[in-house]
């Protein structure tokens, strides 16, 4: 009986080292509506790693959502956004309705990016926020069997981004930290139900330049403002796309979220919201996290209420946006409700 002893506990030590690489959120006894999301958090400038805790506190504990969040977690336990090729809890995606993913320039190993394809392959939807339109980065060298997902891939071009949801890395639009958007909703748009109660997006980030193709659903463009607060005129200038055309930098704007179903190799369709906000600072909108919370309930195929409860849960003062900027020394645990 002793190996067997001995064996459980060490399978008992490796689930618990594991489950604090991550941090799941249970909804209220009552307020569960059996749907589960995954939220992936890894870039190395836009803290995801705080916003998505935020996010997923507020689709758990006030929309009855399940939710985990993972990280890019070091060796020491701590939460590590500069680290590309680490990602535990991956898992929870095989048995999730839902993925919301904040990614930048990632190379996870092949074990671990596994679940992200299966889900992808499964025709589950996608919502992707700010860099996740160039989530992925393989080295030239790459023998993995996803460096196609790569965000400059060859074979296939523009990778994931570009590919699914309809995107990739092309250029800053609005001057970087200087200049802040103003989302304005589409007019054909307004009617759709993941704009129920939805006013005032906006977002200390700036505008990105982006081309969606032609079967997105436009839902919102993105107004350049003169600086960095909500009440700001819209700034006037022309600037040049990256294809050598001088235009208004808000003649005509450019496109900041968007809709696709993309079919995907296995033959599904992937249902996918885009956006190019989604920073931790961004989500201190009302109006932006309503949008996304909105699109939860209606991807998973649920009604989306008429004014769904967004307020923040806990204390919610994110980090400005930058490289190197993150906050040492934090695990996920600290993230857990308290």
């Amino acid at each position: 009986m002793k190996p067997l002893r001995l064996l459980f506990s060490l399978v008992a030590s490796s689930l618990l080292l594991q489950a604090g690489d991550w941090v799941t959120y249970n909804p209220p006894a009552g307020k569960a509506n059996g749907k589960s999301v995954v939220l992936i958090s890894g870039d190395e400038e836009y803290r995801s790693e705080e916003g998505l805790p935020q996010l997923a506190k507020i689709l758990s504990q006030h929309n009855g959502f399940k939710c985990t969040v993972v990280f890019s977690v070091g060796k020491s336990g701590e939460i590590e956004p500069n680290l590309h090729n680490n990602e535990p809890g991956l898992e929870a995606l095989d048995s999730a309705d839902l993925c919301i993913m904040l990614l930048r320039f990632r190379e996870w190993p092949d074990d671990q990016m596994k679940h992200f394809v299966d889900y992808y392959l499964a025709g589950k939807p996608i919502i992707a926020l700010r860099t996740s339109t160039h989530a992925f980065s393989y080295d030239g060298k790459s023998t993995s069997a996803y460096k196609k997902f790569s965000w400059s891939s060859g074979e296939w071009k523009g990778g994931f981004g570009k590919q699914v949801l309809g995107e990739t890395w092309v250029n800053h639009w609005g001057s970087h930290k200087h200049e802040a958007t103003r989302g304005v909703i589409d007019e054909a748009a307004k009617k759709l139900p993941i704009f129920h109660g939805v006013d005032g997006i906006f977002g200390t980030t700036d505008v990105y330049e982006a081309y969606p193709p032609a079967d997105a659903t436009i839902l919102v463009r993105g107004q350049v403002l003169k600086g960095m607060e909500p009440t700001d005129a819209p700034a006037d200038y022309k600037k040049k796309t990256a294809s050598g055309v001088e235009q208004g930098i808000n003649d005509p704007m450019q496109v900041i979220a968007w809709l696709r179903e993309p079919k995907n190799e296995a033959g599904k369709v992937n249902k996918t919201f885009t956006t190019t906000m989604g920073a931790a600072t961004d989500l201190q909108s009302e109006g932006l996290r309503r949008l996304i919370v909105n699109t939860a309930y209606d991807f998973v195929g649920l009604k989306v209420p008429a004014k769904a409860d967004v307020s923040i849960v806990g204390e919610f003062k994110p980090t400005m946006y930058g490289f190197d900027g993150y906050v040492k020394g934090v695990k996920p645990s600290d993230h857990e409700l308290k």
